[in-house]
C-alpha cells in the first residue's frame, strides 16, 4: 500500500474533462462492485446485475427478467415499485448479495442468476426497505434498512428516525443499532474499528465503534453535523489514506471527508433552484413527487455511490439512480481494498 506524507486530496481538483464513462443503456446502476481483473458489476433495475468487462462489453444477469422499470408509466412508479436491486456485495464464494429495495429482502444470487432469499423478516416483523449490504473480514453480513415505511418517499421527513443497521449470522438477522434518519450505505474503516453509517435524511455521517464481541457502541457524528444545503448523503467509500468519499443523491454532489472530518466538495452537478425547493419541502415534511423527481442532473443524475477499482484501485466509479452509464476518473490516492479484493 502506498505511503503518503500529506493527504493527497488537499491538492486534488476534479474537472469534467477528467471524467470518462463506461457502460451503456444501464438501468438504475445504483451500486457498483469492482474486481481486480477489471470487471464491474452494476445493480440493474431489470432484476439483477450488469456485468461489464474491461473492454466495455456487457452481459445482463437477471434473477427473473423484468422490463417493469423501463415500461413504467411514471417516475414515481419506476422508483417506488417493482424489483430494484440496490446495494451489492460479494459473498465469500463469489456469489452476489443483493439488497433489494423493491422486494424488501436480502437476496443471494450466483453469477449465473440462481437466487435464494436470505431474509425478508427480522425478529418476527417485516424487514423494511433493505438498502445496502456489506461483508466484513469475519464473513459477517451487515445490512441497512432505510425505513419501515413501505413507500420510501413518505419517509423523506426531517423528524423520522426509523432506519436501522442489522447483522446476519447463523441464518438470522439481529438489529444492532437503530434510530437513524433513512439509513443508507455503511463502510468499515481499515482496521474495522468503526462502522460509518450514512443518514440520508439526517444529512450526516454517523459512526459507531465495533467492540470485540461485535456490538456497536459510542455513536457520534463524523465530520459536519450537516453536509451542506440540500445534503442527502447516499454512498461512501474509504481510500487508502483514510479519506471518506461520498455522494449526495438529490443535489448531485461528490465530496470527501478527511480523517479529521473536514469536507471538500469535488463535484457539484445539482440544480440550485430545484435543490432549494426540495430542501424547503423536506423541512416542511411535504416532499411531493413533482418536487423530488424534478431533481437529478449532470454526469450521474441522482448520484448514489462511489467505488474504487482498476488494477491499482485508483479509478473512481460513480453509481447513480437515473444514469445510463458509469462515469469514472483517476484518484490521487488508491481506494481501501474491500474484503473480496484478492490479487
Amino acid at each position: 500500500m502506498a505511503k503518503f506524507k500529506e493527504n493527497p486530496i488537499h491538492d486534488f481538483e476534479l474537472s469534467k474533462s477528467d471524467i470518462k464513462t463506461i457502460g451503456k443503456d444501464l438501468q438504475r446502476p445504483e451500486c457498483i462492485l469492482a474486481e481486480p481483473d477489471g470487471f464491474l458489476w452494476a445493480a440493474d433495475a431489470r432484476g439483477g446485475v450488469m456485468k461489464i468487462s474491461p473492454d466495455g462489453s456487457q452481459e445482463l444477469i437477471t434473477q427473473t427478467g423484468s422490463d417493469f422499470f423501463e415500461a413504467a408509466d411514471s417516475e414515481a412508479t419506476r422508483y417506488l415499485e417493482g424489483t430494484l436491486p440496490n446495494g451489492l456485495a460479494f459473498a465469500d464464494n463469489g456469489d452476489i448479495l443483493i439488497s433489494n429495495f423493491g422486494t424488501d429482502r436480502l437476496e443471494r444470487m450466483t453469477r449465473t442468476g440462481e437466487t435464494i432469499v436470505l431474509a425478508d423478516t427480522i425478529e418476527g416483523e417485516e424487514i423494511g426497505k433493505v438498502n445496502f449490504v456489506l461483508r466484513d473480514s469475519k464473513n459477517r453480513i451487515w445490512i441497512t434498512i432505510s425505513t419501515k415505511t413501505k413507500n420510501w418517499m413518505h419517509a423523506l421527513k426531517h423528524d423520522l428516525k426509523d432506519g436501522y443497521v442489522a447483522r446476519y449470522e447463523d441464518g438470522a438477522f439481529r438489529i444492532m443499532a437503530d434510530g437513524f434518519g433513512f439509513t443508507n450505505e455503511i463502510r468499515f474503516d481499515k482496521n474495522e474499528e468503526y462502522l460509518y453509517i450514512v443518514e440520508t435524511t439526517g444529512g450526516c455521517i454517523t459512526r459507531m465503534r465495533l467492540t470485540e464481541n461485535g456490538d456497536l457502541v459510542d455513536r457520534e457524528i463524523f465530520g459536519p453535523t450537516k453536509l451542506g444545503k440540500g445534503a442527502w448523503p447516499d454512498g461512501v467509500a474509504f481510500d487508502a489514506y483514510g479519506n471518506l468519499w461520498g455522494t449526495t443523491v438529490y443535489s448531485d454532489k461528490l465530496f470527501v471527508l478527511t480523517p479529521e472530518g473536514d469536507m471538500k466538495t469535488l463535484l457539484d452537478e445539482g440544480d440550485p433552484a430545484k435543490v432549494d425547493a426540495l430542501e424547503k419541502a423536506f423541512f416542511n415534511n411535504n416532499v411531493t413527487e413533482d418536487v423530488l423527481f424534478a431533481t437529478g442532473q449532470g454526469i450521474a443524475p441522482w448520484m448514489a455511490s462511489v467505488t474504487f477499482g482498476g488494477p491499482d484501485l485508483s479509478t473512481v466509479y460513480i453509481g447513480s439512480l437515473k444514469g445510463k452509464n458509469i462515469p469514472y476518473f483517476k484518484s490521487p490516492v488508491p481506494g481501501l481494498p474491500m474484503v473480496h479484493w484478492k490479487q
